[in-house]
């Protein structure tokens, strides 16, 4: 048989009802691996993960505070509504700042530093004290914790300051001494003075991504791991409540009464959900049995009433939010972005991580919240701000600008143009003089004046030269 006479099953050698190597499920990969390897998949992971999960708050923080706030205020829909208000202001900012060039993000690390700093300063000296720690500034109904937009700051300027050194895409480790070890330490004694380890875990994570990012030998990761060690140890033992959570960290049950009552009531609250869990709003833990059950163990009431399969819901969620970050600072060469990206990245997903380990008993409990779904306006809108700036760096990867632009307008710009209220309709009215003039002669077809055609034929003529033209 000839060459031209063979055809396309033939040449792949299988016929055409064979299947693929691997079967159903190496299609699925493979459509899993195209998927993947879109432009915008960037984008889509971070705004669908990020919708998921706020969605998935606001429906807890209903439930698992309901009941205290029935009793503390008389309104079982008192936090809720607070933390409705609190997305109602940081969906408009992540807008925004998913609209913001890259500029604007490395011009504001530098004041929102200074901004941190002052405000951290204050908590020492004007902070309200809660539970062993200094954290809040309370203006009236309001209560604000600087700690949380210090974590926004330091990704900022962070990225910056080593971006700004970066000499053809490569950035020196030893670069990072000063400032930027020195304004890490400054924002992590100043987070240390006010009592709040959690929040000194998160900007080390932060710290940590960026030396990594930027290639730093394993002797600086093992030289500030220990210092962190050390730091953590002497705020151990100078607290002696801290000694005490540590000792209920490590023996719970025994201490059930006492240092291991929230984490005790945390676990049986996990594992009462079973498979599928006991259904959405009826939890029992929430009945005063689990403290801050809305806040720093709200994972446990996820899997009380969602069961384990919310949970690992929970958890993919975080999983994807985290590659998608990844996937941003992966897919582009300029060095802000990558350093702001994976460092956004790791405060996210780090913290996730730090809060579920505290809530199933892996690590000691530190009083972070889980992002996007515990409750707190102060946690929630500087996390909103980071994911915004996710979204803006993926939609300048490779190709997403030519997918953005060949995927047309967007819905507001569709429903707009249902109502009538497109661009044409905003346009200025031709005055009457005006559209006769456009009606009669088109400028396409326009016609030449007999004044002006021998002006263009004049000007076409190549001049003659003055000797020649008197010969």
């Amino acid at each position: 048989m000839s060459g031209g006479a063979v055809s396309g099953g033939a040449v792949s050698g299988r016929t055409p009802g064979e299947q693929t190597p691997g079967g159903w499920a190496g299609a699925q990969v493979a459509v899993l691996r195209e998927l993947l390897g879109r432009p915008l998949t960037s984008y889509h992971l971070v705004l669908g993960c990020s919708a998921l999960l706020l969605a998935l708050g606001l429906m807890m923080v209903l439930s698992a505070s309901s009941i205290e706030a029935l009793q503390r205020t008389g309104n079982p829909f008192y936090w809720f509504v607070k933390q409705v208000t609190s997305v109602a202001i940081g969906l408009p900012l992540m807008w925004v700042c998913s609209r913001l060039p890259q500029r604007f993000f490395r011009l504001t690390g530098y004041p929102l530093m200074g901004l941190s700093v002052l405000g951290l300063l204050m908590v020492i000296f004007l902070g309200q004290e809660l539970l062993g720690a200094q954290r809040w500034i309370v203006i009236g109904p309001f209560s604000v914790q600087p700690s949380e937009p210090a974590k926004l700051a330091l990704v900022l300027w962070g990225a910056d300051l080593l971006a700004a050194r970066a000499r053809g895409g490569r950035i020196e480790w030893r670069q990072l001494l000063i400032p930027l070890m020195p304004g890490v330490a400054l924002l992590a004694v100043l987070v240390m003075i006010g009592r709040d380890l959690g929040t000194t875990f998160v900007l080390m994570m932060i710290f940590l991504a960026l030396l990594w990012v930027v290639g730093a030998p394993v002797r600086l990761f093992g030289g500030i791991l220990g210092l962190l060690a050390l730091a953590t140890a002497t705020m151990i033992i100078a607290e002696p409540y801290r000694l005490r959570r540590l000792t209920g960290f490590l023996n719970p049950w025994e201490t059930a009464q006492h240092e291991g009552f929230q984490s005790v009531q945390g676990l049986m609250a996990m594992g009462s959900g079973g498979w599928f869990g006991i259904g959405l709003g009826a939890s029992r833990q929430k009945w005063n049995y689990l403290p801050h059950a809305e806040s720093d163990f709200i994972f446990s009431i996820i899997g009380e009433e969602l069961g384990l399969l919310g949970t690992l819901v929970v958890v993919a969620l975080f999983g994807l939010l985290g590659y998608a970050g990844l996937r941003i600072a992966m897919r582009t060469r300029d060095p802000f972005v990558r350093l702001a990206s994976a460092a956004a990245t790791a405060w996210i997903a780090g913290q996730a991580v730090v809060n579920i380990g505290a809530v199933i008993g892996v690590f000691p409990v530190t009083g972070i919240p889980l992002p996007l779904v515990s409750y707190g306006g102060s946690a929630l809108l500087p996390t909103l701000a980071a994911l915004g700036m996710l979204l803006s760096f993926a939609k300048r990867e490779p190709g997403a600008a030519e997918a953005l632009a060949a995927r047309g307008p967007g819905p507001a710009a569709r429903a707009l143009s249902w109502l009538g209220l497109n661009a044409r309709a905003w346009r200025r009215p031709a005055s009457p003089r005006e559209a006769v003039r456009r009606t009669a002669r088109p400028r396409t077809a326009r016609v030449k004046t007999t004044r002006e055609q021998p002006r263009e034929h004049s000007r076409e003529r190549p001049r003659e030269h003055p000797r020649e033209s008197r010969e």
